[in-house]
């Protein structure tokens, strides 16, 4: 049975009431809604749920005659630590060689190579003693699939949470469901819903702004995100997917870390991606650094993986990143 949040008197919805503008939780629920309505069409159900007859289960039952699933499993269990630099003009000299560490795409709910795969993300954070970082940023599909309770991924991303170094912000992404984010926050990870941070060190400040899911959901709002922003001031954007681009830098936006396309995860030899989560998103943009006009950008393959819990050419990654005077 799906799990939905409807009732006016939930009090998840009395806190989200609290926490967001009116017009902004309506029309996300509304959303919501709608793709619990169209998740069990037929034509749905096959090309996004993982279930017996699925799309995924022929790429599953292909892997398998081929002799590549366990090895793709294998692959799946395993999450590197990459590092990226980030050279921005006007960032102010106290924050150069400040550090982020990027965590997305996390699908903590899953089973079997995912639940290895978050393992190792633990362990990760828990014993790497070169994980050094000065704020650490999330962003977005938290659980597995699109629907359904979420009891589980919230206690999966506890434990991630205690052993993240605050300061911690993240967004959500298009798995993601806003009745989730009066949990996370109470977890210590305070989400930008098109909203912003100042960062302050050495009494300078740059300034960290989030948007919510632009890939299914569409309630990002970039204006709202930049909003009391200082002209000039350096502005770093965290939104899941990378197909907004072309907005980002037209609002004016210095970089951009985002996730939701993991790399292709299944990819030819030198990591071409046989698909991307994002159709009509040019491949320059959808996995690792790039950069559109005055933009720099960042896509992230992910740690975790989503309905095939396979990988190759692809490895699954925790990204640091590096501020750096340009």
């Amino acid at each position: 049975m799906i799990a939905r949040v409807t009732a006016l008197d939930d009090p998840i919805i009395a806190a989200l009431e609290h926490r967001l503008p009116a017009d902004f939780l309506r029309r996300r629920l509304a959303l919501e809604r709608q793709h619990d309505r169209h998740i069990f069409l037929p034509l749905h159900r096959f090309m996004h749920v993982d279930g017996p007859i699925s799309l995924h289960a022929c790429v599953r039952l292909a892997l398998r005659l081929a002799l590549l699933y366990g090895r793709g499993r294998s692959n799946a269990a395993q999450v590197v630590v990459r590092e990226n630099e980030i050279r921005l003009l006007h960032l102010p000299a106290a924050f150069d060689g400040f550090t982020i560490l990027q965590l997305t795409d996390l699908h903590a709910d899953g089973n079997g190579a995912a639940m290895d795969a978050l393992e190792r993300i633990l362990a990760t954070l828990r014993d790497d003693p070169a994980l050094r970082y000065d704020h650490c940023v999330l962003t977005g599909d938290y659980r597995s699939l699109s629907w359904g309770p979420t009891d589980d991924v919230l206690a999966r991303m506890k434990r991630i949470a205690l052993l993240l170094k605050p300061p911690v912000h993240g967004v959500l992404g298009n798995h993601d469901s806003i009745a989730m984010l009066p949990a996370l926050e109470a977890m210590g990870i305070p989400m930008l819903m098109n909203e912003n941070v100042a960062i302050e060190r050495g009494g300078a400040r740059i300034h960290l702004c989030g948007i919510d899911d632009a890939h299914y959901f569409g309630t990002h709002d970039f204006a709202a995100s930049r909003a009391g922003i200082p002209a000039g001031a350096v502005t770093i954007l965290l939104s899941h997917t990378p197909e907004c681009y072309a907005g980002a830098e037209a609002a004016g936006f210095d970089a951009m870390l985002c996730g939701h396309t993991h790399g292709g995860q299944i990819c030819l030899p030198g990591g071409v991606p046989v698909i991307l989560q994002a159709p009509r998103l040019p491949r320059r943009y959808g996995r690792g650094p790039w950069r559109h006009g005055r933009l720099t950008g960042f896509t992230s393959h992910g740690a975790g993986t989503s309905m095939v819990h396979v990988r190759f050419n692809c490895p699954g990654e925790v990204v640091l990143h590096r501020l750096r005077r340009a």
